[in-house]
């Protein structure tokens, strides 16, 4: 049973074909128009604004990192000149210090020198000295030894032969046992 199809008048709307209205050929021509008017204004809108402010922006920074390559360059040449005077001062400062050395080394050597003579000096006054104490003390044994001989010498004789003996005669026989 086929149902009659009812149509009233006045409350239907009027179909229309179905699809996507921007792929629709009739509205192609106001669709250009109104891309057309869009694109001129967005493009006035970036020409006029937004380029410069970009271009400003861009010609800062670029003016920014020159400045800062510069001044990079400056304290690079600086501390380049920093480091030269360093190095030439310590240069100054290494042969300085090895002059005075140098001056302080012959200075103490020579003081060494003055010292070691000096003290040779008076060593070899103090065995000249001591020396000279020594053979007198030699002699003075020496004539202790021969008075001691000479008194034995008579000593024993006396009490070998009962006889006494002359101190000359002494003497002369001491005398002649040491030779």
């Amino acid at each position: 049973m086929a149902e009659p199809a009812h149509t009233t008048a006045g409350t239907e709307v009027p179909a229309e074909p179905g699809g996507f209205p921007p792929f629709k050929t009739e509205t192609y021509p106001s669709q250009l128009f109104w891309l057309t008017i869009t694109f001129a204004v967005l493009f006035v809108v970036m020409w006029r604004v937004a380029l410069p402010r970009l271009h400003s922006v861009v010609n800062d920074r670029k003016g920014r990192i020159d400045g800062d390559i510069a001044a990079a360059q400056k304290s690079r040449s600086d501390a380049e000149t920093a480091s030269q005077a360093y190095d030439a001062a310590l240069s100054s400062a290494r042969k300085r210090a090895q002059a005075l050395a140098n001056e302080s080394r012959q200075a103490i050597n020579a003081e060494v020198d003055k010292a070691r003579a000096k003290a040779e000096a008076e060593s070899a006054a103090l065995m000249a000295e001591a020396e000279k104490r020594i053979g007198a003390s030699r002699d003075a044994a020496r004539q202790h030894v021969e008075g001691a001989a000479q008194d034995a010498a008579i000593a024993i004789v006396a009490r070998l032969t009962g006889d006494q003996v002359a101190a000359d005669e002494a003497v002369s026989a001491v005398r002649a046992s040491q030779v």
